[in-house]
């Protein structure tokens, strides 16, 4: 099975490259201006950091931009982050933009690091390990995360090291889940959402654990978050959608094999509504502001669902 990332990405620029050519461009060219003097990309406040840079690469990446002077730039900024204690988060920032910035521009971020910096990754990451099976969000933390835990299994299929005790693991995601079909981000959590879902379902994917009873409750829950916007909203309390839980519940109905099960035609009109005229994307209706992370959902929600609505050649 190819990895979740790799295989996400070639699906995701699949269905950016049937996008209107004047669609792609004016994507195009809201991420090129987005990028900053040192190569990185930052959010609506402050400077360049790991986290947008993440973003700002996976989308030059779909979109087939991330090459030549731009790609020279963004590994650049990479590099200056080598050194460092990183949060789980910013780890796979470093390692999936630097595994972008290699494959589309040929350019190998970590070829001076002198030690063996996948063991030294893969030592780190179990220091987050956890009694209950799961990836807390740091060493200071007593509390596993759904979504971190999905973080570490991400960063260890890019750095090749085999997860240990991977069972447990599945034990955790497991005790994660609610009777809606829904899945908890902590133990304490009082109700379900999407965004932990998606990222449990991820989990299970990557350790080939979903079953037919998970996979019908959660798409039942799932199904359940569509909006009458056409969007996705966050868990049952929250009553408008937002990008964000638009793109992890598509791409995560996608890998359940249950996008047939919800209105599609009006998810993209909800995707187009928070396209921004000179490219990018709004996070929600009601917020006027945009950035990376964003702009990174929004194209990313409109190629899943160009290929979605795609016949196949075939048919």
């Amino acid at each position: 099975m190819p990895a979740y990332l790799e295989e996400l990405t070639v699906r995701l620029a699949a269905g950016a490259g049937l996008l209107p050519d004047d669609v792609r461009s004016s994507h195009i060219d809201y991420f090129l201006s987005l990028q900053q003097p040192d190569g990185g990309f930052a959010g609506r406040e402050g400077g360049s950091d790991l986290y947008y840079t993440g973003f700002g690469l996976r989308a030059l990446a779909i979109l087939g931009e991330l090459y030549g002077e731009t790609a020279e730039r963004c590994a650049a900024f990479l590099r200056g982050k080598l050194t460092g204690r990183e949060s789980v988060i910013d780890l796979l920032s470093l390692i999936y933009g630097a595994a972008l910035v290699e494959a589309a521009g040929g350019i190998d971020v970590f070829a001076d690091l002198q030690h063996d910096w996948r063991t030294s990754i893969s030592d780190f990451l179990e220091t987050l390990r956890r009694e209950d099976g799961g990836y807390a969000k740091g060493n200071e933390g007593s509390v596993s995360s759904t979504y971190h835990t999905f973080l570490v299994l991400l960063c260890r299929e890019l750095i090749e090291r085999p997860t240990p005790n991977p069972e447990a693991i599945v034990d955790f995601i497991r005790q994660r889940r609610r009777p809606d079909g829904g899945f908890l981000e902590i133990r304490v959590g009082k109700r379900a959402g999407a965004n932990p879902t998606a990222a449990a379902i991820g989990v299970l994917r990557m350790l080939d654990r979903i079953d037919e009873d998970i996979r019908e409750d959660t798409l039942d829950f799932l199904c359940d978050m569509q909006t009458d916007e056409g969007g996705f909203r966050a868990n049952s309390r929250i009553p408008f959608a937002d990008l964000l839980s638009t793109f992890t519940v598509i791409a995560t109905l996608h890998d359940l094999g249950g996008l047939d099960e919800v209105e599609l035609p009006e998810v993209a009109k909800y995707v187009d509504a928070m396209a921004l005229p000179n490219g990018g994307f709004r996070a929600a209706a009601l917020d006027e502001s945009h950035d990376v992370e964003y702009g990174f959902y929004g194209i990313g929600a409109r190629a899943l669902l160009t290929l979605a609505q795609t016949p196949d050649e075939e048919e």
